[in-house]
């Protein structure tokens, strides 16, 4: 659950620092951007509902792991963004792409055994790109980092905020 935490915090730091400069990204969407990092790690759904069960179920066969893929994330975050009103849909859309894919370049960053990340381009390529192994998944640094840059974003924006609407 570290991970998740990661990338949902890795989100917020990312969208809340681009809204000092771009007016359109509101804490509203901000959030929306949060609930898109957290869109490849449905992976972990897996755990609790089998592949196997599902399979049966659909009489085809099924993988959770396309979920954290690209396609997965532009697929899972077009049925989100039909929950919101035909006037933000392209926009929540935007905005769940957006923390989806921040997710997936940090997933591209971890330690894999053979040195190479997970096909997280597909459907765009199969290609599997070469990752620099920055950190591990379960290192706990790695959500003491993501938190205390969270809490500092949090600081400063917060800073930010009152001398925006001091003036």
């Amino acid at each position: 659950m570290a991970d998740l935490l990661t990338h949902v915090l890795a989100a917020y730091v990312v969208l809340t620092v681009a809204s000092w400069r771009v007016d359109r990204i509101t804490p509203q969407w901000v959030a929306v951007g949060m609930c898109g990092g957290a869109i490849p790690d449905l992976v972990k759904v897996d755990l609790v509902v089998d592949s196997m069960a599902v399979e049966g179920a659909l009489g085809a066969p099924f993988t959770w792991s396309a979920v954290s893929t690209l396609g997965g994330v532009a697929l899972v975050a077009g049925a989100i963004a039909l929950a919101f009103g035909p006037r933000y849909r392209r926009r929540a859309y935007a905005y769940l792409v957006a923390g989806g894919a921040l997710s997936l370049v940090l997933d591209g960053l971890r330690v894999y055994a053979d040195g190479r990340a997970g096909p997280w381009l597909y459907p765009v390529t199969w290609w599997r790109p070469p990752t620099p192994s920055l950190y591990v998944t379960s290192d706990p640094r790695v959500l003491v980092v993501a938190v205390v840059a969270a809490a500092a974003v949090f600081a400063a924006n917060r800073r930010f905020s009152r001398e925006r609407t001091t003036e």
